[in-house]
């Protein structure tokens, strides 16, 4: 019996998905946007399987020259009862006035990745973003930033030899980000992407970048089918890790907002 509980509890879960880090727009004159989502799935016998991922989105205006926005989500599955992922995400932002074309921000972020062996990392940073357009919720911005940042790995060698012997590496970076959305004729389906570039100050050879696409639909009330793949690059890696990480994901989302 508990057993059958915790598949049918796992297969709840199943049809939720987390969606694109440009879904909650800062420049919208709203007090309060939430966007939730989790999706589970087990599987047992021939293969035994389980995923559990979570991402809550959210931005809070408390007065209408000051957003924050908070991203967050994590990830864990295991393949036989082994471990092969173990991930937490969140990224901070602090808005000054946001609805103009151009305004500064402060970010804060901080992150785990088991696959990559990133016992945590961090950066804190100040930058700006140009708001190129904004119109008819058609969206696309662009944003340039400065940032520290320290990432402790579980091991001390690497793809570039420059960093041996060390199992803490803290620098300063440069971000590069483009993000928006645009909606299709009769606006029942969202585009939505985003790209970011990150390169170290000191080394050329320390860089990395993500892009994200994808699609959303609505369906009903806030409830949206959504489709979204995700590409990133870390250039410098522990020993025998791969750069590249790939992933293409759909299902549903919710999302909630008071004016």
């Amino acid at each position: 019996m508990y057993r059958i509980r915790k598949i049918v509890f796992t297969i709840l879960f199943i049809t939720l998905k987390f969606n694109s880090l440009a879904q909650i727009n800062e420049s919208d004159t709203l007090k309060f946007q939430l966007r939730t989502s989790l999706t589970g799935n087990y599987q047992k016998g021939n293969v035994e399987v389980l995923n559990l991922r979570s991402k809550i989105d959210f931005s809070y205006s408390p007065h209408s020259n000051w957003v924050f926005k908070s991203q967050n989500s994590s990830l864990y599955q295991a393949f036989y009862s082994k471990k092969a992922d173990n991930d937490l995400f969140s990224r901070n932002y602090l808005y000054y006035k946001p609805q103009l074309r151009f305004y500064p921000f402060a970010i804060a972020y901080i992150s785990s990745n088991f696959r990559r062996k990133i016992d945590s990392r961090y950066f804190a940073g100040v930058g700006a973003t140009w708001q190129i357009f904004n119109v008819n919720k058609n969206v696309l911005k662009f944003s340039l930033s400065a940032i520290h940042e320290s990432t402790n790995f579980k091991n001390y060698r690497y793809n570039y030899k420059d960093y041996n012997g060390r199992d803490r590496i803290n620098l300063g970076r440069i971000t590069l980000y483009m993000g928006g959305w645009t909606y299709l004729p009769e606006r029942r389906v969202r585009l939505f992407y985003d790209a970011f570039y990150q390169l170290a100050f000191n080394n050329k050879n320390n860089f990395r970048t993500q892009a994200d696409a994808g699609m959303e639909f609505p369906i009903w009330k806030g409830l949206s089918f959504n489709a979204l793949f995700t590409y990133t690059h870390e250039n410098v890696v522990i020993e025998g890790i791969k750069q590249d990480d790939s992933i293409l994901t759909f299902g549903l989302s919710y999302s909630f907002k008071v004016k």
